[in-house]
């Protein structure tokens, strides 16, 4: 597709949505005109227009929190674009990982007591073990795990693993409990080490599930 045959407003903008490649969380909503998208696709690192300022400006020249582009996408009317990147730092100007951090519902509605509600620590919790890889915080046993290595971290989870085999032989619920998220928690740290989007994992499970039923 020719830059030419997407749709600009009168103003010369389309608005970009940028995401996390690796957590799929989006960061933040700006907007380019064709000279920034240029610059985009020709640096890999994500340019955008100032509507205040009027001017292009490159994220992360000043704060060294630079978005490494990994694919750029335009949707189905041809008049809005996201961003999948690799961000270096936080994305929002405040120094939150994303600039979607306040929600308009209450804590309760947002997080629940369903299924969804359950889920939803898991994409936080992903989100966080992201951004510990990224700052490297210290203090942070998640930046520890990623300063020891993979080797580490492996020896982690078969030691989790181990953990949660003798929960479940001694019919410990509560001990179970505690060693499941243990060994969850440092799956995820893997998956993250090993550049693996627990989306990935997630879509396998789906895959198999429609499989078993017949819904292929």
């Amino acid at each position: 597709m020719k830059l030419s045959e997407l749709r600009f407003d009168e103003k010369g903008l389309i608005p970009a949505i940028v995401q996390d490649v690796k957590s799929k969380e989006v960061l933040t909503l700006a907007y380019m005109n064709e000279e920034s998208l240029q610059k985009s696709l020709k640096t890999k690192e994500t340019w955008f227009y100032s509507r205040s300022r009027q001017e292009l400006w490159h994220k992360g020249e000043t704060s060294g929190n630079t978005q490494t582009i990994n694919d750029i996408r335009y949707d189905c009317d041809q008049d809005a674009l996201v961003v999948l990147v690799n961000p270096k730092g936080p994305a929002c100007h405040k120094g939150s990982f994303s600039c979607f951090d306040d929600s308009l519902l209450d804590e309760g509605e947002v997080k629940g007591t369903g299924p969804d509600g359950h889920l939803a620590i898991l994409s936080e919790l992903e989100q966080l073990i992201a951004e510990r890889e990224r700052t490297r915080p210290e203090g942070s046993y998640t930046t520890y795990l990623f300063g020891e290595g993979v080797d580490k971290i492996l020896k982690k989870v078969g030691e989790e693993a181990s953990e949660v085999i003798i929960a479940a032989k001694n019919r410990d619920k509560d001990e179970l409990m505690w060693e499941s998220a243990d060994l969850l928690y440092h799956l995820m740290v893997l998956l993250r080490e090993q550049d693996l989007p627990l989306n990935d994992v997630l879509a396998v499970l789906k895959e198999r599930h429609t499989r078993k039923n017949g819904k292929e």
